[in-house]
Parts: C-alpha cells; sequence; structure tokens
C-alpha cells in the first residue's frame, strides 16, 4: 500500500526548506551545496524532493537558463503555525491549552519562556 500524502513538512523536506528560506531562491545543485550533516542527498534525490514541496504548494520554480530555480512560497512562519495545527490536531484534541499544559508538565518550558506566556496573556486580556 502506498504512503499517504502528508500535507505537512517530512523531516528531508523541511531540510531543504530551511536553505530557501535562508538563501530566498536557489537551483538544485545550491540546495545540495548548502545541507549540512554527515550524509548529503543525491541531486536527483533533492529534485525529487523540491518537485514534491511544489505539489504541495511549498515551492515554485522559475527556469533560468537550463536551471531550474526554487523560491518559496511559504515563510517560515506559515510552516510553523501548519505544523503546529496538525499537531494540535492529532494529538491535543484541537486544543492550544492541552499543548500548553503537556509542555508545562514534562518540563519543556523554563522560567522565562513561562514569563514570556504569562506576558502574552497579560496583553490579550
Amino acid at each position: 500500500m502506498p504512503r499517504r500524502k502528508s500535507p505537512s513538512l517530512t523531516d528531508a523536506e523541511l531540510r531543504l526548506m530551511v536553505v530557501l528560506w535562508e538563501r530566498g531562491r536557489a537551483t538544485v545543485g545550491e540546495v545540495v551545496d548548502d545541507l549540512t550533516g554527515t550524509r548529503k542527498p543525491a541531486y536527483n534525490t533533492v529534485l525529487t524532493l523540491l518537485r514534491i514541496l511544489e505539489r504541495k504548494g511549498y515551492v515554485t520554480h522559475e527556469k533560468t537558463g537550463r536551471a531550474f530555480v526554487f523560491l518559496p512560497l511559504v515563510d517560515r512562519s506559515q510552516a510553523r503555525r501548519s505544523a503546529i495545527r496538525h499537531l494540535l490536531n492529532r494529538f491535543f484534541e484541537d486544543s492550544p491549552s492541552l499543548l500548553l499544559l503537556n509542555l508545562i508538565q514534562q518540563g519543556e518550558v523554563d522560567a522565562n519562556d513561562l514569563e514570556r506566556v504569562r506576558g502574552l496573556i497579560a496583553k490579550s486580556e
């Protein structure tokens, strides 16, 4: 059975998006060159992933000479919102408070972050 298409970013897709967000635009070769980590994917793998991102609506491309230049259509903050919506829907019954309570209970939020949250809550009241 084929794998279901994910509207959110996979780890591999996110790595490519980080390069595009930082550069603003890049050819496949530039994306490969800018990828960090011990194992760099092959050119064709990166091209395939960029085409998948294009079908998902995260990037577009322009033809410049013989090269395709890829540009992000979704900025980092939009991707974060989408990922959080996906996480909330899947694990926290669409409840931001359940997510926040879980983070606090697990000790994932330090005193500075709690103070920032208190400040945001105070501003919204």
